[in-house]
């Protein structure tokens, strides 16, 4: 039996989170005024890959999101990936050690 390339379904709160990703990107088109093929062509993918990502298909590689948010002019909003990691700042406190003060020498 061969494996499948599509692994496993992604948890329903992240496929969620990609529709909702796919519609921003496909809402920043149409504000734009810019068709599929036009988009398509600036990122150099094909109008159905960019269908794809606009219906949030988690197998797009993210290089192509880059490609179509460059395209849309939104490139830098992938900066804000991963910016607010209020989690790991929290653990990465809570390791830190405590300077403790020597003893004084008499």
């Amino acid at each position: 039996m061969t494996k499948s390339t599509m692994g496993t379904r992604l948890p329903r709160k992240l496929e969620q989170k990609m529709a909702l990703v796919g519609e921003q990107i496909k809402l920043a088109r149409l504000r734009r005024n810019l068709s599929m093929a036009q988009v398509a062509e600036r990122a150099t993918c094909s109008t159905l890959t960019l269908a794809r990502i606009e219906k949030g298909t988690p197998t797009v590689a993210i290089g192509i999101y880059l490609r179509v948010l460059y395209a849309l002019q939104l490139d830098d909003d992938i900066l804000w990936l991963a910016k607010e990691d209020k989690m790991g700042k929290a653990l990465q406190d809570l390791s830190l050690k405590r300077r403790e003060r020597s003893s004084k020498k008499e």
